[in-house]
């Protein structure tokens, strides 16, 4: 289970390294394009193809940035469905893993269908980063204030103390392990959601800072004083918006 669960971060993020490399390539096109005085070439609407790859693209990014940061609840289900004498430990275990994933695949399609429709405003630059900066300023500040929100709090603790989790909402078998799996899913998205839409301020397939993010979570879910630190990077988040709102 271990190596399935880490063998799918791994090629989630081989996947991402090759769709940044094709978007960089994408984006000097289109600016080249603008350049040469071919905007229409540069800024073609996107259609229902173009969410399907979008839908995707933000799935595998749910798995590498996400997946890490749930390891350990996940493994701990597969470790307790064996200490009960489960006949079906392993495959419960995959079903908690695939309930998980189907609620950020719900939030992955919202995310892609906001994307799209950004894109069809002419709200997002070649790199897929929101413009003008005082949109960006308002994101980062809602993000910001999101932080100390006494609903983000009670998601966190939840990601935070997976026995205290499994204690509460145990059940068994296959479809108890993907109604757990869901469950502890919507309470992640609760914690997450808006820290993953600051990659339309920070450019959807900037690598750099959907690693950062990861490591974020990561730190803020399993590291002692996990909570203070989200709070600092929440006044943070919150005081870049604000320069980004006056300045522009």
């Amino acid at each position: 289970m271990s190596v399935a669960l880490f063998t799918a971060i791994g090629l989630a993020w081989v996947y991402l390294l090759r769709e940044a490399a094709a978007m960089s390539t994408t984006a000097a096109q289109a600016r080249m394009h603008a350049a040469m005085g071919m905007a229409g070439m540069a800024m073609r609407v996107w259609d229902a193809a173009d969410w399907v790859a979008l839908f995707a693209m933000w799935i595998v990014m749910m798995v590498g940035m996400m997946l890490p940061s749930a390891a350990p609840v996940i493994l701990l289900v597969l470790g307790a469905y064996r200490l009960r004498g489960d006949s079906q430990a392993r495959l419960a275990a995959m079903a908690f893993m695939g309930g998980y994933l189907l609620v950020w695949a719900a939030f992955s399609a919202v995310a892609s269908l906001g994307e799209l429709a950004l894109h069809r405003a002419a709200l997002l630059s070649d790199d897929l980063r929101l413009h003008p900066a005082a949109l960006s300023g308002a994101v980062l500040v809602a993000a910001g204030i999101y932080q100390w929100l006494p609903f983000k709090n009670r998601c966190l603790v939840s990601c935070q103390a997976p026995l205290a989790f499994l204690t509460r909402h145990w059940r068994t078998g296959v479809s108890g392990g993907l109604q757990m799996g869901m469950r502890h899913g919507a309470l992640c998205v609760g914690c997450c959601w808006l820290l993953m839409t600051l990659l339309f301020v920070l450019g959807v397939m900037n690598l750099v800072w959907v690693a950062l993010l990861a490591a974020f979570v990561l730190i803020e879910k399993l590291a002692p004083g996990g909570t203070i630190v989200g709070r600092v990077a929440g006044v943070a988040a919150a005081l870049w918006g604000v320069y980004l709102i006056v300045g522009s």
